[in-house]
């Protein structure tokens, strides 16, 4: 009898040496769906003040600094194994590709930049976020105009910004060919933060909207443009310029940045366990379509194709194929949209869609 436990427990022993996921699987699994870098954007800056409110003598490039500053340190303070970098941490101009630039080069997971809006209307007023896309109105495409005329204090910006001219409206024609890859997961974040900022100090809610706007134009991974209040409005404006209210913006910021957190990881690891995704091997397919529901193994959408589903949020996301490359997914994609004409090409690392 001992000899038979003695040889269970060897037995044992050995399938802990010889696979060492089994126990840490779990660790192995956080440190697929964790959260790891958030660049953080203070709009303009140095020789670019952005909006002016002369008779308050506010800048929109010092509210913006202070928030970001105060949203940063949250951040640090609460998840100090969050790497957050600033795209300018003192009042210095930064151009508008250099700041996406710095969130691609350090592979960030979230990237936020923090304005302040303006109008000509000094009755406009209230907090918006804004994601990457094309402008659905003439007021849209002026808030965007706005943002994008920075790239004029850029040397040769016509060459770096491939001729683009922010007064032209053909310029921003591109903007409604492209498909933002990230835009389900930034309209999570988008959503959480309006709803937090509508708790004050500015609680008038402008809601969710999409722009062409360049600083979020080549972004690799989830990005948003937070606008706090309208510098222009007498009541916005008070609001902005107290500094204490500072940190409340940053908080209801952070708070949105905790839930989109806790959403994103708690249904990463739903959608592992649930056997959705459970390999680690790095390859490119074709996401046909996102909806908010899972579909049945059957249905009827999937129009015969094989698919396979990645929950991120509130979204079900189903692509097909798996290719080795990407020159062979898109090989494959003029024949898929002719079922799908939205798909387009994702790759997958990590149990994750990465773009």
């Amino acid at each position: 009898m001992l000899y038979l436990k003695n040889t269970a427990l060897l037995t044992i022993l050995l399938i802990l040496l010889t696979h060492p996921l089994t126990v840490s699987g779990q660790q192995g699994q956080d440190n697929l769906i964790k959260i790891r870098t958030v660049v953080i954007d203070p709009g303009h800056g140095g020789s670019d003040p952005g909006a002016i409110n002369r008779a308050k003598k506010l800048k929109e490039k010092d509210i913006t600094l202070s928030v970001a500053l105060k949203l940063g340190n949250l951040i640090k303070e609460k998840y100090p194994d969050i790497k957050v970098i600033y795209t300018r941490s003192s009042d210095k101009f930064i151009e508008l590709n250099t700041r996406t630039a710095i969130a691609n080069r350090n592979n960030a997971d979230l990237f936020i930049s923090i304005h302040v809006n303006s109008a000509k209307s000094t009755s406009a007023r209230g907090t918006e976020t804004w994601v990457m896309g094309a402008e659905r109105t003439a007021s849209n495409l002026e808030v965007c105009k706005t943002e994008n005329s920075v790239i004029t204090l850029e040397d040769d910006y016509s060459s770096k910004y491939e001729k683009f001219d922010p007064d032209k409206p053909e310029s921003y024609i591109i903007f409604s060919l492209l498909q933002n890859t990230h835009l389900e997961q930034s309209l999570i974040l988008s959503e959480l933060v309006q709803k937090n900022l509508q708790n004050g100090p500015i609680v008038k809610n402008r809601g969710v909207k999409q722009g062409p706007f360049l600083v979020l134009w080549k972004a690799t991974m989830p990005s948003i443009l937070i606008e706090l209040g309208f510098i222009s409005n007498e009541t916005d404006s008070r609001l902005l310029g107290n500094k204490y209210n500072h940190i409340t913006f940053a908080k209801r910021i952070f708070t949105a940045f905790e839930q989109y957190k806790s959403q994103y990881e708690r249904s990463t690891v739903t959608t592992q366990a649930n056997g959705i995704r459970n390999d680690n091997e790095t390859y490119y397919a074709v996401q046909l379509f996102a909806v908010k529901k899972r579909l049945g193994a059957g249905a009827a959408e999937f129009k015969r194709l094989k698919t396979e589903v990645f929950q991120e949020g509130s979204l079900y996301k189903y692509v097909t194929g798996r290719y080795g490359s990407e020159n062979e997914a898109y090989s494959a994609l003029p024949e898929i949209r002719k079922k799908f004409p939205d798909a387009f090409v994702v790759k997958i690392k990590n149990n994750k869609i990465t773009k």
